[in-house]
């Protein structure tokens, strides 16, 4: 029986992508007050970042409870012997806990593998695809389980984010920093290290941000794929897009959408780039780019579990 593979909805995985793959994806919560959505199944993007900038609260988020998993692993268990469930890093969100809670609560003879990502977005994304592609060719547990050690070793992600407003209502970013950010027109770049969101620099302007966005993919080595990722400029995207292809295949460019559960963080005008490349490349490639000082996580996703309405 082929191996299915689970993530959640923080990869930001388009829905056709997911589909065409045979991912199942286990929607984040989203929390505008007293209204609850599950990411994108009650709430588009458009609305999300509309309520986003008009309503008076800040949205927060929260993973899914295990019992959501649970319910989609023993209905996987009637298809297949085999899970791998592959989640946002364990260090910025509860989501790959729930994960191993609802393995319990599933009380199914199905083997289920949960994968600590240690990457977000279409980092995540891409990691899960990989295992997908393997899984859909018909190769066994060991094989993908492999494939995903591989991916998750060579998969990097960076971010430029527009303003360090939401970063700050996420509650991590002193209020004075933030302060001069706003002052200066600073644009913040992030990466993930070892599973934790960390500063990587800063910059004026947007298209200074592009340009070192650009450099990183030019002192890549053998990338074998890559995703850009956007939350409100489809036209950067994809102008950014065009520039990638002077570097890697442009046909081979995935471009999505930053979901509400991220956006909730990184807000309007947010830019992420993500790569997988060659594992015996990494080392080489990590000396490159200055280890930050400090890093920052995500705390509204560990935030307890509201309330949901009736469905």
């Amino acid at each position: 029986m082929t191996v299915r593979i689970v993530t959640d909805s923080t990869s930001d995985l388009s829905p056709q992508a997911a589909e065409d793959l045979g991912i199942t994806v286990v929607p984040v919560y989203v929390r505008f007050g007293e209204k609850v959505y599950r990411d994108g199944v009650d709430i588009s993007q458009d609305e999300f970042y509309q309520q986003l900038v008009q309503s008076p609260v800040h949205p927060f988020t929260s993973q899914p409870s295990p019992s959501d998993f649970a319910r989609v692993y023993s209905q996987l268990s009637k298809e297949t012997d085999e899970v791998v469930s592959i989640h946002l890093s364990s260090k910025v969100s509860g989501t790959y806990d729930s994960a191993l809670q609802g393995r319990e609560l599933a009380q199914t003879k199905c083997h289920i593998e949960v994968i600590d990502s240690f990457s977000v977005s279409m980092g995540l994304g891409l990691i899960a695809m990989a295992a997908a592609r393997l899984a859909k060719m018909g190769e066994g547990l060991h094989e993908v389980m492999n494939e995903v050690g591989q991916a998750i070793s060579g998969t990097r992600i960076f971010g430029l984010f527009d303003t360090l407003k939401y970063l700050l209502l996420g509650g991590r970013i002193g209020k004075a920093k933030a302060l001069l950010g706003t002052l200066l027109n600073v644009k913040p770049l992030l990466t993930m290290r070892n599973g934790e969101l960390s500063p990587i620099g800063m910059v004026r302007t947007r298209a200074k941000g592009i340009e070192r966005l650009l450099d990183f993919v030019k002192d890549a080595l053998s990338i074998q794929e890559l995703a850009i990722v956007h939350s409100t400029t489809p036209d950067e995207a994809s102008s950014f897009r065009e520039r990638l292809g002077s570097f890697f295949p442009q046909e081979r460019i995935h471009v999505s959408r930053l979901g509400p559960a991220l956006g909730a963080h990184g807000g309007p005008g947010t830019l992420l780039l993500a790569f997988r490349e060659k594992v015996s490349n990494l080392k080489q490639e990590l000396t490159k780019v200055e280890r930050p000082k400090k890093a920052f996580s995500l705390p509204s996703l560990r935030m307890p579990k509201p309330r949901l309405p009736h469905h």
